[in-house]
């Protein structure tokens, strides 16, 4: 890339916290060889500094669309010694059985992360600066102008000659956008929550087998269990809202789990149970979507303030780093014209992005039910032998998703096709048989 002759342009990049600085920081990264940009990135809390941090704490995957951003800005290996490999979902049935659906061939994985702290990293450039406990009050549509509350109580006024919106579901940024003509907005809570448990580890080692998602489906509720890197696991139970309310008291609680999940309650512990139940009221989930992405050439929105999804399908935070790359290839096919590369971001990424907040809604259905059901394993293994023969033609959608860079909504409508034509294949052949 050549060096520019154009006056330094600036950026201002809007996140919540630290979590959502991951894409603001991918971003940053991405655009370190263009000279002509300095980055200011404003948000309320830095967790890193923080002895307690509120909110979600939901484990984070890390695939290969992440990982093909990360390793565009040299922070793939640093990123990836952190994380914990996972090369299989292991489903636990009422009776103890134990058995391991592979998520794709010998060798494909995905990451399981707990924390990034990638601000580290955004430091290191003399044109990015970190600006943590500033509360974005007001900005100008028309001229990029921004308000700032400060966490002594003084305001400040900042003129950005671009925003970038990674501030969540609950975005301050796309606050603005709802006040402008044809801009399509939605937000859907799920009729479900989520009340995270603590399984401890035994004798210093994993209470059970580290390298697995392991899920207890339960047709209209589930449970998973993911590997931290201290040899816990965190338990996350996700069930109808009025389900939760049902169970009111300790005993209730290991009555419970002795009907649906006996084989945890040796590995929690009954006290624990009883204790951590009722620690925090069920957690909501919800999905957003919206379009377009962007204002004129003033501001883009970029991770869950676009497109949050439930975490279901494990792309929420993939999709975010997918995002800073998209735009990033736009910004060197139309030679960094905001007002053609805003555009044209929205085009590309909003059909994407509301594929996967749909997948991600359908695999909470595959994950509690379906992995139930034989039909389901029969499926699945017809795609498989038919994808060892024929790689090329046939791809499991889960491959394409987490493994491949397919666009989201192009590997929605190929699995659409595939279904069909398996499903052919196996009619024909059983009417063969018959």
């Amino acid at each position: 890339h050549t060096n520019y002759t154009h006056p330094q342009k600036k950026t201002f990049c809007v996140g919540g916290n630290t979590i959502h600085l991951v894409t603001v920081s991918a971003c940053m990264r991405l655009a370190r060889h263009r000279s002509r940009y300095s980055a200011i990135v404003r948000c309320l809390m830095d967790i890193r500094q923080a002895k307690i941090v509120k909110g979600r704490s939901i484990n984070l995957a890390l695939s290969h669309r992440g990982r093909q951003a990360l390793k565009q800005v040299g922070m793939e290996d640093t990123i990836v010694s952190k994380g914990i490999p996972m090369h299989s979902r292991m489903i636990h049935s009422l009776n103890g059985t134990q058995s391991p659906i592979p998520y794709g061939k010998k060798g494909q994985v995905t990451l399981l992360m707990q924390r990034l702290d990638t601000p580290h990293s955004a430091e290191t450039y003399s044109t990015t600066k970190l600006n943590f406990a500033h509360k974005l009050l007001n900005w100008s549509t028309e001229t990029g102008a921004m308000t700032f509350l400060r966490a002594d109580g003084t305001k400040e006024e900042i003129q950005a000659d671009l925003i970038v919106g990674c501030d969540g579901a609950f975005s301050a940024i796309r606050k603005q956008f709802l006040r402008q003509s044809r801009f399509n907005f939605s937000q859907t809570y799920i009729p479900h929550g989520y009340l995270e448990l603590t399984m401890p580890p035994i004798n210093g080692e994993f209470a059970m087998k580290p390298n697995y998602l392991h899920i207890w489906p339960r047709n209209t509720f589930m449970m998973i269990a993911l590997p931290n890197l201290d040899k816990t696991f965190t338990c996350t139970l996700f069930m109808p809202f009025d389900e939760f309310e049902n169970v009111t008291t300790g005993d209730q609680v290991i009555e419970f789990f002795q009907k649906y999940f006996p084989d945890t309650i040796p590995l929690i512990g009954a006290d624990a149970l009883k204790r951590d139940y009722f620690r925090l009221p069920a957690q909501a989930m919800v999905s957003v979507k919206c379009s377009p992405y962007h204002l004129s050439d003033k501001c883009v929105l970029m991770g869950d303030a676009a497109h949050a999804v439930v975490p279901f399908y494990g792309q929420g935070m993939n999709a975010g780093f997918e995002d800073c790359l998209v735009f990033n290839e736009i910004m060197d096919q139309l030679n960094e014209d905001f007002s053609a590369v805003l555009p044209e971001y929205t085009r590309v990424r909003v059909p994407d992005d509301h594929a996967i907040a749909d997948l991600a809604m359908y695999n909470y259905v595959e994950m509690r039910s379906h992995v139930n059901s034989k039909w389901f394993l029969f499926r699945k293994y017809v795609d498989n032998t038919l994808h060892m023969i024929m790689p090329r033609t046939v791809i499991p959608l889960y491959t394409m998703v987490t493994f491949t860079r397919t666009r989201y909504h192009e590997a929605v409508k190929r699995w659409h096709w595939q279904d069909k034509v398996r499903n052919d294949i196996v009619h024909s052949s059983l009417y063969k048989g018959l």
